[in-house]
């Protein structure tokens, strides 16, 4: 009797912990995040995307307002066409809009980042964001510093 009471206790906290990593998991995803409801796309074109993946966040002033829905390449531009969809509750930012790639931290994810400018036409279904600015890498920063450094 008392051997079955031990059994079935350490069944339940092998059931909780497995929970509990499930639960863990499905946060750090961003699944939770991805029911964003009715949306309208835009557009960006990126000479380098750097590791930016479909579902990273759009953030205006580091507040979330849609998601990366696709990342393509574009044979006749010859760059990445980046497909962003954003809220319709965020339906006010302006036609001359900046869409900058950025990451969290130094080595954490890449999101892109909008900055509104000032124009009075507004954002629609289906527009290109025109202003844009790649991925910053990091490899790349690293080789320009060491060939100055060796040009002292």
């Amino acid at each position: 009797m008392k051997m079955r009471f031990v059994e079935l206790a350490v069944g339940v906290f092998v059931l909780l912990g497995v929970a509990a990593l499930f639960y863990l998991a499905v946060q750090v995803s961003n699944i939770t995040d991805y029911r964003d409801g009715d949306t309208y796309e835009v557009t960006a074109y990126f000479s380098n995307v750097g590791g930016l993946k479909v579902r990273a966040p759009v953030n205006i002033s580091g507040v979330r307002v849609g998601r990366v829905a696709d990342i393509r390449y574009d044979p006749e531009a010859f760059e990445a066409k980046v497909t962003l969809a954003i809220r319709s509750e965020h339906d006010y930012l302006p036609a001359d809009t900046q869409a900058s790639i950025h990451t969290a931290g130094l080595l954490g994810e890449q999101y892109v980042a909008l900055e509104p400018g000032g124009d009075y036409d507004t954002l629609q279904d289906g527009d290109r964001i025109l202003f844009t600015q790649s991925a910053v890498v990091l490899e790349n920063l690293i080789g320009r510093f060491m060939t100055n450094m060796g040009d002292d």
